[in-house]
């Protein structure tokens, strides 16, 4: 198990995961409802490196919830200027 391995006074030892592993990612599909676009559209972003990519092990893409939600918020921010 990968995380920040933490040994107490006691000798108690405490693991805590890792905030990148347990981050919520988005499918393509997931990221293209929110943006209201086709999923080739997400990828095409992602291409252009304007979305950062977490690769499965089966070579899938996914998108850190995090990041895709501050984008979208920017996004709406111009909108309303």
């Amino acid at each position: 198990m990968k995380g920040i391995k933490t040994i107490a006074s006691d000798g108690t030892i405490t693991i805590t995961p890792d905030p990148v592993a347990i981050e919520p990612l988005l499918t393509p599909a997931e990221v293209a409802t929110m943006f209201r676009v086709d999923p080739k559209t997400v990828t095409r972003w992602a291409k252009a490196g304007r979305l950062s990519t977490v690769r499965t092990l089966g070579g899938h893409r996914r998108y850190r919830e995090a990041e895709v939600r501050s984008l979208l918020a920017f996004g709406e921010q111009k909108r309303v200027q």
